[in-house]
Order: structure tokens, then C-alpha cells, then sequence
């Protein structure tokens, strides 16, 4: 769903992407597949990461660079279950998942067509397992926002305008895409543009509408 302005003219414009269920597909099945094969609940890897309490905070002080991943995944580790081998724990649960191929290509056609293209991610680490090389789009991007790196995460507005100051645009020229609703409503207060992806195809219909686009897929 698009929330904002349109965009009148030929001028430049800012698209400002969200990484994990914007640039790939969703993990929520892959997640349950790996717990599966790790002799887990299927839904383990959600509930330890969003509902138990030490779990909540290891993954937020993973997000803004208190903790790295290595010691990230040895305590997350221990709350999934003593057999759990902590070592590239993040990698292994992630390496499934695969790129969301058709908003690359519409990254990508957006770039060609000389807009400015920004990553605003709230990171899950980046060593010993980088998601952004994983996937090969670190350089589609002009500029990158990533939490570990800068201290700070969504939906704290100050991240969005840290972002629009990098891409070097008004924030009535940009677009913000991100899949959690709650990372919207701070990037629609500075006047951004947001679309909020329940569904890829959609979502990349929305963006061609707003930048002139069309997507492209390679083989």
C-alpha cells in the first residue's frame, strides 16, 4: 500500500529500501524449515527472537552494534536448546532464504533511470555472516543505512533522517519501503513517501507507478 505523495516531472528521486522481507522474500517459512531440521519447533527461531525476554534483548542489542553476531549467536543459541550448535548460527537459519529477484530488478531499473537508491536496514549482524553480500546487493546501493553500523534503529526517526541527509534529497522526493508497518509511520511524518509490502508483486507494481519503471528480470 502506497502512503504519500506523487511525483510530478522528470525530476531525481530517493527510493530508500528496507533489506530482510523487502530485498528477500520472506523467511518466516525457511525459519520453520530450519528449526525443523535442527530438531526444534517449527516456530522456535520466531518465539525465541520475539517473545522471550532475554531472546528480545540479545536480538535488539544485536541490531544497534551493542553485541556482535558471534556472541549473539552463542546466547541465542543456548535459549533454542543445548543441542544447538551456536557456531554461524544467524548464517545457517538465513542462507535459504532466497532474494526477492523481481524489487532487485526494480531497484535496479530505478538506479538506470538516475534515482538515488539508499539501504535502511535494521541489521542482524554482519560477521561471520554477511546477509547483504549473501544476496549480492550491497552495491546496487549509493548510499547504506544499516543499524549496527550507525547506533541507532527503526523506527527511531532519527535513522530516517540520517538517510535522507545521505541520499542528498527532500524527503517529498523520496520513497521508504519496508515491510513492518511500524517502521512506516516515522518516515511518513518527515513527508516520505511509504509502500508497505504485503506482497512483492504488488508492491513492485506500486513502485514502477511511482518512479517510472518498469522491472526487469535476468536470467
Amino acid at each position: 500500500m502506497v502512503r504519500g505523495n506523487s511525483f510530478d516531472g522528470d525530476g531525481q528521486l530517493g527510493l530508500i529500501l528496507d533489506f530482510a522481507g523487502v530485498l528477500t522474500a520472506s523467511p518466516v517459512e525457511v525459519h520453520r524449515t530450519w528449526c525443523v531440521s535442527e530438531g526444534l519447533e517449527p516456530g522456535a527461531w520466531r518465539a525465541t527472537l520475539n517473545d522471550h525476554p532475554e531472546g528480545r534483548r540479545l536480538y535488539a542489542a544485536l541490531e544497534i552494534g551493542e553485541i556482535g553476531q558471534a556472541e549473539w549467536n552463542a546466547g541465542t543459541a543456548a535459549l533454542l536448546g543445548e543441542h544447538v550448535d551456536h557456531v554461524n548460527l544467524m548464517g545457517r537459519a538465513w542462507a535459504d532464504v532466497p532474494a526477492a529477484r523481481r524489487m532487485i530488478a526494480v531497484a535496479r531499473a530505478a538506479r538506470a533511470a538516475g534515482h538515488r537508491l539508499a539501504l535502511l536496514s535494521n541489521s542482524f549482524g554482519l560477521d561471520p555472516f554477511n546477509p547483504y553480500e549473501h544476496v549480492c546487493i550491497w552495491d546496487l546501493f549509493d548510499v547504506h543505512v544499516v543499524s549496527e553500523l550507525e547506533g541507532l534503529a527503526k523506527p527511531d526517526p532519527a535513522i530516517y533522517r540520517l538517510a535522507l541527509e545521505r541520499i542528498g534529497l527532500p524527503a517529498e522526493r523520496c520513497v521508504f519501503v519496508d515491510d513492518h508497518e511500524v517502521n512506516l509511520p516515522p518516515a511518513a511524518e518527515l513527508g516520505i513517501t511509504t509502500v508497505h509490502v504485503t506482497d512483492e508483486d504488488r508492491a513492485v507494481a506500486e513502485l514502477e507507478a511511482l518512479l517510472g519503471v518498469t522491472a526487469v528480470l535476468t536470467v
